[in-house]
């Protein structure tokens, strides 16, 4: 009878750590993705194509940052609910050029990828976990 009981607990309490522990996993790869993200738009401004540092340009209509971070989800992280919003705030003292070319060296740009991580134990199951992250950096060239 005890074993039966201390037997449950046990299960639950790994089952909790595991679930979590995926959970975790998840929360690392979009705090990571944000900060990535951020750095690749950063060096990928509106002079990236004229200087040569590059070949791609990240400008605000393109979708080349959410396809970055779509090309590092790794295993075990459902790329489907990956979400990636990249945005190109006009900060108030920032350079003037900020006004017309959003993404040109000077000017900040804002990376939020979020994530809707589902628990996989029966226990949780219908249980969504909303995770985000945001990373911001000044574009360098």
């Amino acid at each position: 009878m005890e074993f039966s009981i201390v037997i449950i607990l046990m299960l639950m309490l790994l089952f909790g750590i595991a679930g979590f522990g995926s959970a975790l996993y998840a929360y690392h790869f979009v705090s990571d993705a944000a900060r990535e993200a951020t750095r690749y738009a950063a060096v990928r401004g509106s002079t990236c194509t004229t200087d040569g540092s590059c070949t791609v340009d990240a400008n605000p209509g393109n979708t080349v940052i959410q396809d970055y971070v779509s090309s590092i989800v790794p295993q075990g992280i459902v790329g489907t609910r990956v979400t990636t919003s990249p945005n190109w705030p006009v900060q108030a003292s920032g350079p003037t050029i900020c006004n017309t070319t959003v993404n040109a060296p000077g000017c900040m740009v804002q990376v939020q990828v979020t994530y809707d991580f589902h628990f996989i134990f029966p226990l949780v199951s219908n249980a969504t976990l909303p995770l985000s992250s945001s990373s911001q950096m000044v574009i360098v060239h």
